[in-house]
């Protein structure tokens, strides 16, 4: 029996992934075939399977198509009829000004299975991300949206601008910057008080969204001056005027800065949702690949003697992840481990540890390896037998400094550090134009290897790549890899932790500002 399919119309929201509806959200990730515009947002499409089509069939600034709104809906027709579940995923909510009507209508005519997802559409998006309420009972109960993108002056215009102009509180004016002149003459000339606040955002609930301010006799210019371009949203009435005492997107301590994360892209999403959360732009470059080392042998033997160990230290999240894989592999489980007691060098850690049921006994009060090493001196380790799985290029502070005290340590990789094959040019180009503001470093490795992606054999190449950027190290031994390259490093937590790291780059750029 042949498979039905179906194609689903999803409002992708004003460009805040965080906006889309738990609907939409699923329906991306079951897709088959993704048909995506230029303002759905590209970090939508990381909830889409690896196995799904996408296309691209973006309308950008009114002039670069890359396909035909007939040849969208062509598309959409012919693979719904090969039997697949597509997703056709739009800006904003696809029945305001964003042609999903027109899109149902050829899906209806030719007999096509369909469902429309609202969005959070970009005029309220607009309104609240620049902290403008569209209705407020002390200044309106009434607003409207219309589209810009038509000629007012054209004949049968099919904006009437006279009963708009006094008749609304507040309107909402899409696609309406190459217009914008032509707006504003026509609402004054209808009746429109010329003093009337006028607010133009662009990239609305986006970390590059950015607000002017103006009246409809002054806004033209001022968008002029300030190089506002589309995608933007106009909003007049008295209710900007608000915008004073509420607005809150643009003022979080973050906004405006874009912040390189060079974390394995696994252990990423930490640091970024905590950056994004204070207004952090921040891109992804991760600088290291986490892999299983080539043989687990020397692992395997010693899990055959667990209970003849006093004490297994944990370094790493990976140690702890690749450590209980392996384990568990060989048909074993937290029970295995309830003879020696357990150190681990940070909270982050003994939170993982949890996470396969077992507490950690030993916490340094400072998360590095020579704390870890004080701590554990201070319990006395002459003559105990210590297991510490970790990479399998590390430091040697930890062991030497037991074995120098009379343990017995058994030191087995369960895990290694790679580079990754990040996009040179790209990260060269970015940091050249001056785009990043700021690295963030959370390990040695991610040092060695950022900075090996930067190095081109020219002398000073890296200093001047890296001028003006700030840098932000999760400890002192990451710290001391940046200054012994020559780096200078701004930011470094007094508790070596995601959080931590986060909390002292807000305070950082709040000192700042």
């Amino acid at each position: 029996m042949k498979k039905t399919g179906k194609v689903y119309l999803v409002g992708a929201g004003p460009g805040d992934p965080g906006l889309i509806t738990v609907r939409g959200k699923s329906l991306l990730e079951k897709a088959e075939v993704v048909v995506y515009d230029y303002l759905a947002g590209k970090k939508l499409l990381k909830h889409v399977s690896p196995g799904a089509e996408l296309i691209y069939v973006g309308k950008k600034g009114g002039v670069e198509h890359s396909h035909t709104q007939e040849e969208i809906n062509q598309m959409l027709v012919d693979h719904a009829r090969s039997g697949r579940m597509v997703v056709r995923l739009k800006g904003g909510d696809p029945f305001i000004f964003g042609r999903g009507g027109e899109e149902v209508q050829e899906l209806h005519a030719a007999g096509v299975a369909f469902e429309v997802v609202p969005g959070v559409t970009s005029a309220t998006a607009a309104a609240t991300y620049a902290g403008i309420p569209i209705t407020h009972r002390d200044y309106t109960a009434t607003v409207a949206f219309l589209t810009g993108h038509e000629d007012p002056t054209k004949e049968n215009s099919g904006i009437d601008w006279e009963k708009l102009a006094t008749g609304v509180g507040t309107l909402v004016v899409y696609m309406g910057i190459k217009n914008l002149p032509i707006i504003v003459a026509n609402l004054i000339k209808y009746g429109r008080d010329p003093k009337t606040p006028v607010a133009v955002v662009r990239w609305a609930s986006t970390p590059e969204q950015r607000s002017v301010v103006g009246t409809l006799e002054t806004i033209a210019d001022v968008v002029k001056d300030a190089g506002i371009k589309p995608p933007s949203l106009i909003i007049i009435g008295e209710v900007v005027r608000l915008r004073d005492t509420i607005d809150w997107y643009e003022k979080r301590p973050l906004f405006g800065k874009k912040i390189l994360v060079t974390r394995t892209r696994e252990q990423a999403s930490e640091l970024v949702a905590g950056l994004e959360e204070f207004g952090a732009d921040c891109l992804e470059f991760s600088t290291i690949r986490i892999q299983p080392v080539d043989s687990y042998a020397a692992l395997d033997e010693q899990l055959e003697r667990l209970d003849e160990f006093h004490w297994i230290l944990f370094t790493s999240l990976n140690g702890v992840k690749y450590f209980f894989e392996r384990l568990h592999s060989k048909g074993l489980d937290a029970r295995s481990l309830k003879g020696p007691e357990i150190a681990v060098v940070g909270k982050s850690t003994a939170d993982l540890l949890l996470h396969y049921g077992l507490h950690a006994d030993l916490i340094p009060s400072v998360f590095t390896g020579e704390g870890l090493a004080e701590s554990l001196l201070d319990q006395g380790v002459e003559g105990r037998n210590i297991l510490i799985p970790r990479a399998l290029q590390a430091r040697e502070i930890l062991p030497e400094t037991l074995r120098g005290a009379g343990a017995q340590v058994t030191v087995v990789p369960v895990y290694q550090n790679c580079p990754a094959e990040g996009d040179k040019e790209f990260l060269r180009t970015e940091l050249a134009r001056g785009a990043i503001d700021m690295v963030t470093f959370t390990s040695s490795s991610t040092v060695r290897n950022f900075l090996a992606l930067l190095e081109d054999g020219a002398p000073g190449e890296v200093e001047k790549l890296m001028a003006g950027v700030k840098i932000a190290a999760i400890g002192p031994i990451t710290a001391k890899t940046v200054t012994d390259s020559g780096l200078k490093v701004d930011v470094m937590p007094e508790e070596h932790t995601i959080a931590a790291m986060i909390e002292a780059i807000v305070a950082h750029y709040g000192v700042a500002r």
